[in-house]
């Protein structure tokens, strides 16, 4: 015979498990359909994006393919449902299209049918040089240790779109490239670092399909040092960069 308190102690674990079960349920829509967070592991966005900046990127920017779910569970009638096209200078989150478990995060520059060339460190895109403005020098130092100063400069894309940028050289390796012309439904990526960037002028060039976009971008929701692990709480106070905590990407 089951006692009244083991029967009470029995409904109150399964409760639990169904919160549990909900919660996740829950967590697993909203970041599969709105927004998904995202870390800075590297450089290749500076200054834009520092390593240890958090953030959230917007799924339904772009619309939704099998990799906007987890594990890519979820099939669609056609490689992206809803979608909308990434527009040109949106900093948007990618599976690499050479290893699509691995996420990646550029700028988007080219877009289906233009032509993309880098000469002597600057951009060409459709013949039409990008207007690049000097604007003083970075300072970047790698987990207290290393510094390195980097020429910062301007580059307007158009009208109602400039970001800053970082130049080691004119004459590095992807400096000069040859002449890209972006395919149907694929689009050419760079990173704001350009000599510190694996892009899509690496290895003779490579273009990022419209279904392997995640999501674009928008803000950032925290940030730490890159010599601080988010797991370290007690190192927050003193590491935490108060300053970029809900800063909008641009």
């Amino acid at each position: 015979m089951i006692k009244k308190k083991d029967k009470k102690k029995e409904s109150s674990f399964l409760e639990f498990l169904k919160t549990i079960f909900y919660a996740v349920i829950i967590a697993v829509i909203f970041r599969s359909l709105f927004f998904e967070p995202y870390n800075i592991p590297s450089g290749s966005m500076l200054p834009n994006l520092l390593i240890g900046d958090y953030l959230f990127v917007s799924k339904y920017s772009y619309g939704y393919s099998r990799y906007s779910f987890p594990f890519g569970i979820v099939p669609l009638p056609e490689n992206r449902v809803f979608a909308s096209e990434p527009k040109r200078g949106d900093v948007a989150v990618f599976k690499l299209p050479s290893n699509t478990d691995i996420n990646y995060i550029k700028r988007v520059m080219g877009i289906p049918g233009d032509k993309i060339q880098m000469k002597s460190g600057k951009l060409f895109i459709n013949g039409s040089l990008v207007i690049q403005e000097e604007d003083g020098f970075y300072r970047h130092v790698i987990k207290n240790k290393f510094e390195q100063i980097l020429e910062q400069k301007k580059e307007i894309l158009n009208e109602d779109k400039s970001y800053a940028i970082l130049n080691l050289n004119d004459y590095q390796v992807m400096d000069n490239t040859k002449e890209f012309v972006i395919p149907n439904d694929k689009y050419f990526v760079m990173g704001d670092n350009r000599d510190n960037s694996l892009d899509s002028r690496a290895n003779g060039g490579w273009f990022v399909p419209l279904e392997n976009f995640v999501g674009k971008a928008n803000i950032i929701f925290f940030s730490i040092t890159d010599d601080t692990r988010f797991w370290q709480i007690w190192k927050w106070p003193f590491n935490i960069r108060y300053n970029r905590i809900f800063k909008k990407i641009s």
